[in-house]
């Protein structure tokens, strides 16, 4: 269409992290510019900000983390270390121009929808109007604490791992894990190697596959730069075996499954020496349940002497440790808190209002749900990233924010070319896709026997039971018969 027919809406982006950059590049390859970001942090990096705790790192191969677009050639490990990761996001954010667009320290405390327009108040008092926000909040970012009895009494330090608190020097200290996710199995083996004694308060094992790392050296990453294709390559080829194996087994694929099964079997059976403590290693749930650890160092470290694997269930907490059911003190100087995150909070506690004064706590009281894991009915013109059954098992987070702002694309693309003012998912809509999603989780592993983070309040997963292809293949375009147009 001519120029001059063309309409350049305003966008508000919520968030400044992986999602938040790649949305702003877009848009700007788009010609549009009237786009603000509001970063309730005083810095860019999502998830790869607030985790600085000892080991941490991306359990996907780097070269598969990374945007298709932008190939990384400085990359120090095959599983990239946090703080390469946020400083990749942040080249990145400089070099396509998004960070002036970044208004940090500045969180959206109520965001409301009227008269075709979005209204948004921040922090710091101040009003935005625009045509279009999309959340890009991410999905692991309020820290959950356990409702231990006497937690607050403890007078050692405790801290949880998204809040770590890098003042405690921990040589020689006695230390108590508490969870044994993939953020402990990460942070258990450093402590270990610092602690005089680490006490790991397991409640339910986890299956771990071996995947070894490797470090890069300088020769591998002047190939990479002298050739980018190399980057891409791996980029593919990583893609291919995860969805081949990861991805495919967790939607109870037999073959996948049956491969990711012996090897997290055979990784427990050969790494763990004395039979007590790989019995007490063993979870009893099918493999995938939980999302599979990657993992290449805890094993070794539980084994340690200085490590001590509890799965005595947790009494209460005293000034002095922790109290597990036997009556048996545990005697601590710092607690750690490797307890996970709170998952279905998305864009809240922000105040969401849509049309007619719509709540999203009112629409979400009872299960959090949206139409394509992005739009909500009542809620014009929003969009939520990476919200609720985007198949987030066990593959690049990366690639799936590229696939759906794909889509998201070309319905402003469609808004642009005048075709609507506003777009809103339709109510039957809504609920046909998620009947959709309930009739195929009977096939997957989250349904395994295990109680894990993507089981919502009813135990249904919020998780895409089909492959990675289907769901790349439904979210090609939007499909306009699902929505609502003026």
């Amino acid at each position: 269409m001519p120029n001059e027919t063309i309409r350049k809406p305003s966008i508000a982006i919520i968030g400044a992290g992986m999602t938040g950059i790649l949305l702003s590049i877009r848009l700007a390859e788009m010609g549009i510019d009237d786009v603000t970001i509001l970063e309730k942090k005083d810095d860019l990096g999502g998830t790869w900000r607030e985790n600085t705790y000892p080991g941490v790192a991306c359990d996907i191969p780097a070269h598969m983390y990374t945007y298709s677009f932008e190939p990384n050639p400085e990359w120090n490990y095959r599983f990239a270390r946090g703080n390469e990761i946020q400083g990749y996001f942040k080249r990145v954010s400089d070099k396509y121009g998004v960070t002036p667009k970044i208004r940090f320290g500045e969180a959206v405390t109520n965001c409301s929808y009227n008269n075709g327009k979005w209204t948004i108040n921040t922090s710091k008092q101040k009003t935005l109007v625009v045509d279009f926000v999309i959340s890009a909040t991410g999905i692991l970012h309020h820290p959950a604490k356990p409702n231990i009895p006497g937690l607050d009494s403890f007078k050692g330090d405790c801290f949880h791992t998204a809040e770590w608190n890098h003042s405690v020097d921990l040589k020689g200290k006695r230390i108590g894990v508490i969870g044994t996710g993939s953020t402990a199995a990460q942070v258990i083996p450093e402590l270990i190697a610092v602690g005089k004694k680490v006490s790991v308060f397991q409640r339910t094992p986890q299956w771990i596959v071996k995947v070894p790392d490797k470090r890069y050296s300088e020769r591998d990453r002047k190939a990479w730069r002298k050739n980018p294709s190399i980057a891409k390559r791996l980029h593919r080829w990583y893609t291919i075996a995860v969805e081949e194996t990861f991805s495919k087994a967790v939607i109870g694929k037999k073959l996948p499954h049956a491969l990711m099964s012996f090897l997290c079997k055979w990784n427990l059976r050969f790494s763990v020496k004395d039979p007590v403590l790989r019995k007490k290693l063993t979870p009893d749930y099918r493999v995938g349940c939980k999302r599979v650890i990657v993992n290449s160092t805890f094993y070794e470290a539980i084994q340690k002497p200085n490590a001590d694997l509890v799965t005595e269930g947790i009494e209460k907490i005293t000034e002095n440790g922790v109290v597990t059911k036997d009556g048996k003190l545990h005697e601590l100087d710092v607690i750690v808190l490797a307890t996970g995150f709170h998952p279905f909070n998305f864009m809240r506690p922000m105040n969401l209002t849509g049309r007619d004064g719509l709540k999203i706590d009112t629409v979400w009281e009872r299960k959090v749900q949206a139409y394509r894991s992005m739009f909500i009915p009542g809620f014009p013109n929003f969009a939520l990233m990476l919200g609720p059954n985007t198949p987030i098992g066990n593959f690049s987070v990366i690639a799936m924010s590229e696939v759906q702002t794909n889509y998201l694309m070309k319905m402003i693309r469609d808004w642009q070319e005048n075709k609507f003012n506003e777009i809103d998912a339709t109510p039957d809509a809504f609920q046909r896709f998620n009947a959709y999603l309930k009739s195929g989780m009977g096939k997957t592993v989250w349904l395994g026997g295990c109680n894990s983070w993507y089981l919502d309040a009813d135990g249904d997963p919020a998780m895409w039971p089909y492959t990675w292809k289907q769901w790349e293949k439904e979210m090609n375009a939007p499909d306009y018969k699902d929505f609502a147009l003026k």
